[in-house]
């Protein structure tokens, strides 16, 4: 077999629409894979739409139809079969080979293989790709169909296109279009492996490993493979035999099938469990399959790895409701979970690297599980395969998201042979947890007047609640699924229902205060965040208006939520002072942002186990925009990063109000029960303690214990100037599995804090700098915003509150040289006492 890829002396053109008359009749140098608008900045014809407001001046890009051609040189190679394959075109395509249309596409999220044998000459090819203008041509099919609901301003449910490539309320608004994965020739001989789909699982100590590999030939008499699934049929009698080998770490099996698909079956004694991380080792299998007519030489061949593992969603009736309950290999898996976007608005740019460091982000954040959300994509093999062996989990959304979808023969059609695709695909990964039917769909039409909009016409339910399951169940019943997020898993509930399944919690961010979130009870939280900006390098890089100001034009370009500004104002009201200067409102509203997602993360997870899991919204972003993320475009860890990863920590202490008292609640996400003393403390800020108390505490296993504290530590003396401190402690001395709690009477704004309550002492050290911070008095959040020095640089802790005398270590990662003392500026060492009133300038000592 030959693979002959097409990634060379490929030019852009665009056909018609608004583009500048400097493109007439232009051809551009084109990258592929790649895209119109990376094209056009590599060629310096358009500027980076990310920076200040690009955005709108290039909103011509998505009106217009641009066509790709390339030439080649081919000559025959002896083989039977000659496949133009396209792993990812963008969106609606017509393919031709010397002027020979071969093919036509209609959706983003499928793989193409078109026959060329009929169109490729010997000598010199010239292969075209034309796209059709994806807004017009949203618009244009959505109208003709019936306009349904959805959010934000283009009908993306009319394409089977990236949903947030149109922008979101998060997201730039660059309708793309492109040669966006891998395209080239494929000449086969004999057959080829269509399809692989090896489902495992578990008897006793035995791994059970069926695989099921679809197969073509290259014979038209005996041609028929079926691509995505299937047993065969009548069809098949009487085709050439196929050698079938299955090899697992050295372990073969063969079969001899006349059919277009076979089953081979294995059993692995004493099989090494794949584990979720927290739970054990995520072992790994090398699975290798090969196929070739029998006494052939040539062989195709598929790889992967595969983890033996079982998978149950537990949403049965109990006394409170309905529980989501992840068990994986029989356990409970108590969730500690992030929302996942694409990493990039332009998907040709996110590479390996920078794949594998948002999964660092991830796992260093103590993050077990990442969906993938329903408005992006099915994302890269790199991902799951690097999921697999971090043993993070993956919930999958089907890709629809926030929009009734049509239903009619046309888009139906297309559906399915996406999600058939999808699962085939995504079977070997262990990783793999759950599908999910939608994002929000089926609340949607029970809460936002979809009903009356649709007037009878199709939403989408029968995706959710037939062909899913139905496909599932045909392919890959080794895992759960859920109709929906949220879903209450019974007709007669409403669907984000708290006691019941997951729950979305969008209140507190559109309406109400952060603290609301401890009036929440839900048994699975799959969705909820708020908002803050990305670090001030990341934002500046992008915004210019001068001054710089949270409602000049550039900034307001890159808040992309409905009265965001707003709402992080009346998000911070009641808890921090109303900032003085930009550097004040951006690190204000950072650390709000923080304090809002531990305050709800520790009130969930203080319900363990009514509460089996948090998903927050989001872990990353896919451009310089303020945003729900914990991890900005720029790569820099916010810190609401830092507060997540003390929140998900396996063993969490946090202190809750509960009724008229405070209690202190242990939560023990390990495999090993705890037991030992709480220590209480009521300190003054200068450090005198006033109360404290020792209580004998235990926590089992993957459970939590709530300590009830006395009236001495649940009501302060003076609540502006005393904080609540509580310790686990193990054997006479503080344990580190826990962080200590802190309870802090009163919001900052109505604290008595120390505005300077630093000494910093800063030295250079091989891979950067380190400060020693201690404090005077009581510091609140302490948070280096090392990216103000050096915008690559990255630092090792933040949000660190420090009682008098104590010290905290600060390492920066940091290449460049400069004055050690910048580090200590107080627009770069910031913590919550600075929003109270001035800093005053200090210098290192």
């Amino acid at each position: 077999m030959t693979l002959m890829n097409l990634h060379d002396g490929w030019t852009l053109r665009a056909v018609s629409g608004p583009f500048p008359a400097g493109l007439a009749d232009a051809r551009v140098p084109a990258r592929v894979p790649g895209c119109v608008h990376t094209d056009l900045v590599r060629e310096g014809l358009i500027s980076d739409p990310f920076d200040g407001d690009a955005e709108a001046g290039q909103q011509w890009i998505g009106d217009t139809v641009w066509e790709y051609r390339c030439a080649f040189d081919w000559s025959p190679d002896g083989h039977a079969r000659h496949d133009l394959v396209a792993e990812g075109l963008d969106t609606v395509a017509t393919v031709a080979v010397n002027g020979v249309v071969v093919g036509r596409t209609e959706n983003q999220h499928r793989t193409y293989r078109f026959d060329v044998d009929g169109t490729l000459r010997e000598g010199r090819n010239e292969l075209t790709v034309q796209f059709a203008a994806p807004v017009p041509e949203a618009q244009r099919r959505s109208a003709a169909t019936g306009p349904r609901p959805h959010v934000n301003h283009h009908p993306y449910n009319a394409l089977r296109k990236m949903a947030c490539n149109f922008g979101w309320d998060w997201g730039i608004d660059v309708a793309t279009s492109g040669i966006i994965r891998p395209i080239g020739l494929h000449g086969w001989s004999g057959v080829r492996i269509a399809s692989v789909r090896p489902l495992v699982d578990i008897d006793g100590q035995t791994g059970l490993l069926t695989v099921h590999v679809g197969v073509e030939r290259a014979s038209p008499a005996q041609a028929g493979a079926v691509l995505f699934g299937g047993q065969g049929g009548a069809d098949d009698v009487g085709q050439e035999p196929v050698s079938i080998v299955v090899d697992i770490d050295g372990r073969q099996t063969q079969v001899v099938s006349t059919a277009s698909s076979a089953i081979v079956r294995v059993r692995i004694p004493d099989v090494r469990r794949w584990w979720p991380v927290g739970h054990g080792a995520p072992e790994l299998y090398d699975l290798k399959v090969t196929a070739a007519p029998t006494g052939a030489a040539e062989v195709d061949e598929w790889s992967g790895r595969v983890g033996f593992r079982t998978v149950e969603l537990v949403t049965a009736p109990d006394a409170d409701g309905s529980p989501f309950n992840i068990l994986v290999n029989g356990e409970l898996v108590l969730v500690r979970g992030a929302n996942w976007i694409p990493d990039h608005a332009f998907l040709t740019e996110i590479d390996a690297d920078r794949c594998h460091r948002r999964l660092v982000d991830a796992a260093e954040a103590n993050i077990n599980l990442l969906r993938v959300w329903g408005g992006g994509i099915y994302e890269t093999e790199e991902f799951y395969r690097r999921c697999d062996e971090l043993g993070v989990l993956v919930w999958q959304d089907f890709l629809f998201a926030c929009a009734a979808y049509a239903e009619e023969a046309w888009l139906a059609a297309e559906v399915e042979a996406e999600a058939r695709e999808a699962i085939t695909r995504l079977s070997a990964h262990p990783s793999l947890i759950l599908w999910n039917g939608n994002n929000e769909n089926i609340w949607g039409y029970v809460d936002w007047d979809w009903r009356r909009q649709l007037a009878g016409r199709s939403w989408g339910d029968g995706y959710y609640r037939e062909l899913f399951p139905r496909l599932l169940a045909e392919l890959d019943p080794t895992r759960p699924y859920s109709d929906g997020s949220p879903f209450s898993f019974s007709d007669y509930l409403h669907p984000n229902d708290p006691r019941h399944g997951t729950m979305h919690i969008w209140d507190v961010w559109n309406q109400k205060d952060y603290t609301v979130y401890r009036q929440h009870r839900p048994r699975f939280a799959s969705e909820f965040g708020f908002q803050g900006p990305p670090a001030y390098s990341t934002l500046t890089r992008v915004v210019h208006d001068v001054p710089l100001d949270p409602y000049g034009h550039q900034m307001l370009v890159h808040q992309k939520a409905i009265d965001g500004n707003l709402k992080l104002e009346r998000g911070m009201r009641g808890h921090l002072p109303e900032p003085r200067t930009f550097d004040d409102w951006h690190w204000a509203t950072q650390l709000n942002q923080a304090h809002a997602i531990r305050c709800g993360i520790e009130h969930f997870r203080s319900l363990t186990p009514y509460n089996t899991g948090t998903i927050m919204w989001q872990l990353n972003d896919n451009w310089p925009v303020v945003s729900w993320a914990a991890v900005d475009f720029d790569e820099h860890r916010k810190p609401m990063w830092y507060a997540l990863r003390d929140a998900y920590r396996p063993r969490l202490l946090t202190v809750q109000p509960r009724a008229a008292r405070l209690a202190a609640v242990l939560v023990n996400d390990t495999a090993e029960p705890w037991h030992g003393e709480l220590l209480a403390r009521r300190v003054r800020f200068d450090g005198v303690v006033l109360a404290e108390h020792r209580f004998p505490a235990r926590v089992a296993e993957r459970r939590a214990t709530t300590v009830a504290l006395p009236a001495e530590f649940s009501v302060s003396g003076d609540p502006t100037g005393e904080v609540l401190v509580a310790t686990a402690v193990h054997d006479g001395q503080a344990d580190p599995s826990f962080a200590r709690a802190m309870w802090n009477y009163a919001e900052v704004v109505d604290q008595d804090l120390d505005a300077d309550p630093i000494d910093v002492v800063v030295e250079r050290v091989p891979a950067g700098y380190r400060l020693t911070v201690t404090a005077r008095s009581y510091v609140r959040d302490l948070t280096l915003l090392a990216d103000r020095v050096d915008p690559q640089s990255s630092v090792d802790d933040a949000l660190i509150s420090l009682l008098p005398a104590e010290s905290a270590v600060l390492t920066v990662t940091s290449a460049i040289d400069v004055d050690p003392s910048e580090f200590a500026a107080p627009s770069v060492l910031r913590h919550a006492n600075g929003l109270q009133a001035r800093q005053p300038a200090g210098a290192a000592r």
